[in-house]
């Protein structure tokens, strides 16, 4: 075992622990368990919103996974990658001030929540609980995995155990923590990933002679990887505009990024949020993908893409150092999973325990209840991730176009077009779901594109059809003016 990074990855990632668990002992007496645990109170600033959303957007997927792709298909995945440039941007625009006021009006916990009270659906919200649980799946597995590359590739121990290491850590951290636990050290955890891939950058860099030095490496190794069109120029323009909304508009669909937009504490908050969020992904994005671009010209022949992140740090960096900055990734990792375990738990708590099982059940009862849930779907997940795939990315991708396929038109549409009704969320969740699935499985890539392009167009005629060709009584309309 490396045993300076890995005493100080771990002792990073144990003082951001403390941190979350003396954040969690203050939540507040004059809200609700549910509120506080899965919402953090409603009392977000600026500065930690910002963080939170760039810390959970910035998943395993980002961090290990795509750095592996970018070693594999050089500068083009960079060019790929730079539209998560705005991804906190149209989010907050997006849904914003009406969004949060909204869900404040509807008391709403969690996205399924919102759709509950817009659409006035059991159907609805079934359908949205079942998409959430069954497309979280892949992308809980995902950071699971990441989770233990990391560990594994810093520390030298065997997957099974880095990967056991990495799970019990979060599920005692998430299950005990909450909302509020998870956004404070997300602050934290958003600064190290900032300042951790500039350091990184700037050491490999001077590893691999200068820029001019690794691109010169590059293109020796496979001229295709200093173009747009990647190693084996698959990487077409209409492919690459497709992602535009995969990981850019589109993650507005997103529950684990739109519960952030739904805690923030007033508009001077949303507004910084708003401004620091989309520098500091920009920067990280950024910086991530061309360290993992320009690292097959220091170390070549990594064959598990999901190891280079961390074994460039090791290569260009102090092992004590390596392990400080690699206490990024797993920061983001760490994050990503907390909300996504917190959303799932929250989805069959919130969603369909309380509305429909129990409505009276008493506070106890509810936090004993989520938290077994929580740490029982932590395990569930590990036992997944036992045997996993050489790029966890693509885990991640299938779960973020799944989720975006069922519920961009309904959260959408449902907050600025009075007309939208249940019958239009219904066919365009449907619509989206089931061609989001049959596409990926039988058609990849339509028109050159990804496949959640395709289908979230079709779930926007159905959204519109079943909106104004079905009648439907009045609801919960979106507000005027």
């Amino acid at each position: 075992m490396n045993w300076q990074a890995a005493v100080s990855l771990f002792g990073s990632v144990a003082i951001i622990f403390l941190i979350g668990l003396m954040a969690s002992r203050k939540q507040s007496e004059s809200t609700s368990f549910i509120q506080d645990y899965y919402l953090g109170g409603r009392s977000l600033g600026g500065f930690v919103l910002a963080m939170t959303m760039t810390a959970t957007y910035g998943s395993a997927s980002s961090f290990i996974g795509g750095p592996g792709v970018a070693y594999n298909e050089g500068l083009g995945w960079v060019l790929l990658s730079v539209t998560q440039v705005a991804t906190g941007y149209f989010t907050l625009m997006i849904l914003g001030k009406k969004f949060a006021i909204m869900t404040k009006k509807y008391n709403a916990v969690t996205m399924v929540d919102f759709l509950k009270e817009r659409y006035q659906s059991k159907a609805v919200v079934i359908l949205s609980s079942i998409s959430i649980v069954i497309f979280l799946f892949s992308a809980m597995a995902a950071q699971w995995i990441g989770g233990g590359r990391l560990i594994e590739s810093l520390t030298g121990l065997s997957y099974n155990t880095a990967l056991f290491i990495f799970v019990l850590t979060v599920l005692v951290y998430v299950t005990f923590g909450g909302f509020r636990a998870v956004t404070l050290t997300d602050a934290i955890q958003g600064s190290i990933m900032f300042i951790g891939t500039l350091v990184l950058l700037i050491a490999v860099i001077i590893a691999g002679g200068g820029i001019p030095a690794i691109i010169t490496d590059l293109q020796n190794v496979n001229p295709n990887l200093i173009t747009p069109f990647g190693a084996d120029g698959t990487l077409t323009p209409a492919y690459v505009s497709s992602y535009w909304i995969l990981v850019g508009v589109g993650v507005v669909a997103l529950p684990q990024i739109a519960v952030r937009a739904m805690s923030y504490k007033d508009t001077k908050s949303f507004h910084l949020a708003l401004i620091i969020g989309t520098i500091v992904v920009g920067v990280i994005m950024l910086n991530m993908h061309i360290i993992g671009a320009f690292a097959r010209a220091i170390i070549p022949g990594i064959e598990i893409g999901d190891k280079v992140m961390p074994e460039i740090a090791l290569n260009v960096l102090p092992a004590w150092v390596a392990g400080i900055v690699l206490a990024a990734p797993l920061a983001a990792i760490m994050s990503t999973v907390d909300s996504l375990l917190l959303l799932v738990s929250s989805t069959i708590v919130k969603d369909i325990y309380i509305n429909y099982i129990n409505p009276e059940a008493a506070k106890e009862k509810v936090k004993k209840i989520s938290m077994t849930i929580t740490a029982g779907l932590g395990i569930i997940v590990y036992l997944i991730a036992v045997n996993p795939p050489d790029l966890i990315i693509w885990l991640n991708l299938f779960a973020i176009g799944g989720l975006e396929a069922a519920f961009i038109w309904p959260i959408v549409l449902g907050l600025y077009w009075e007309k939208g009704n249940r019958n239009g969320a219904l066919a365009s969740m449907i619509v989206g779901i089931l061609s989001y699935i049959l596409f990926h499985s039988f058609y990849p890539e339509p028109f050159g594109m990804h496949t959640v392009v395709t289908s979230i167009v079709l779930a926007l005629i159905a959204y519109i059809f079943g909106s104004v060709m079905v009648k439907s009584k009045p609801l919960a309309g979106v507000e005027r003016g």
